[in-house]
């Protein structure tokens, strides 16, 4: 009866102060955990009530953060409860395994990069000749397998991410724009992709997803049930899937609110595997016939998206488009 819970972090999880959403008088605002520091300064944080949950969680199911971040990114963040023995970072392109990024892995994903999709170096060198350095403020590349930008966001022009999307879709990248941060992402590079082969190993029965960006559609559509805050890109597009729930919480109280729905979804699917196979084998000791084997409906796979469909079965969805 193994659970396994793949997770994006930023924003989904974990809050920048720019992030947190304390909308609350100060005077009921929840007390915050840092999770994260860097260059001696707190970065990102969670409540301390999501931080409890997250605890549970680990002890109840395979917990597996999912990021977008390097791995030196990545292992800056201290997340409570006992350490995640799989982690997937880079968007899908290295599977952490005890900390070490799997070799099989990134070798299955440096071929499906080289066959399907244009090389980094095309990519970066659009975005060097098309950035404006009057809003440009770092540009970057991650693990050598994607791109993004530090912009200012208010200075950004119109039009100009869509543009780089449209130009994008036709190598075969995909575009995610995240706070300050413009992302290049090849789109065989999926979070979704790394899930099925973490679920894979350890014989993951049920999938719980949770995440706020276009780069997380695909995991979200992986899983048999999902949750996305009501922040982020996925909101702004009003993304949605039948087997996804949209939570109107904003900031760090969605994160909390995530991590409420994983324990809970996490319990209710071992409790109604429980029931069956204690009722499959009652009506086999009565000598009545099972229809289908005790298996729950869950367990089938996920409902079909609202909206676009992935391009294949380990590539992201296609951006949607808003309602």
């Amino acid at each position: 009866m193994t659970v396994l819970i793949a997770s994006d972090l930023d924003r989904t999880l974990i809050y920048s102060n720019a992030a947190l959403a304390l909308t609350m008088p100060d005077a009921v605002a929840p007390r915050l955990l840092c999770v994260e520091v860097h260059e001696h300064k707190p970065l990102s944080y969670m409540t301390e009530r999501a931080a409890a949950l997250l605890s549970r969680v680990s002890e109840d199911a395979v917990f597996v953060p999912t990021t977008t971040r390097t791995r030196k990114q990545y292992q800056r963040i201290s997340l409570p409860g006992a350490p995640s023995r799989f982690a997937i970072c880079a968007n899908g392109g290295h599977l952490l395994v005890d900390g070490v990024s799997d070799q099989d892995w990134r070798d299955e994903v440096a071929a499906r990069l080289a066959q399907e999709c244009a090389p980094l170096e095309e990519i970066r060198a659009h975005l060097s000749a098309t950035a404006d350095p009057a809003w440009l403020r770092k540009e970057r590349v991650a693990e050598d397998l994607f791109a993004y930008l530090v912009v200012e966001r208010q200075l950004l022009p119109e039009g100009w991410v869509t543009e780089l999307t449209a130009w994008a879709e036709e190598r075969g990248w995909t575009v995610s724009l995240q706070g300050r941060k413009i992302y290049a992402v090849p789109k065989p590079l999926t979070k979704s992709a790394a899930v099925r082969e973490v679920a894979r190993r350890v014989g993951a029965e049920h999938i719980l997803t949770a995440g706020d960006s276009l780069l997380d559609a695909d995991l979200l559509l992986a899983a048999h049930r999902g949750w996305r805050p009501g922040h982020g890109e996925l909101a702004e597009a009003d993304w949605h899937a039948p087997h996804i729930e949209a939570l109107p919480q904003q900031g760090v109280a969605a994160g909390e609110e995530i991590l409420r729905r994983f324990r809970n979804a996490s319990r209710d699917f071992r409790r109604g595997m429980k029931r069956g196979r204690v009722g499959e084998q009652a009506r086999r000791r009565a000598g009545v016939p099972t229809v289908a084997a005790g298996v729950p409906a869950a367990t089938a796979g996920p409902a079909a998206p609202v909206g676009p469909a992935p391009a294949s079965p380990a590539g992201p969805v296609a951006p949607p488009a808003p309602r």
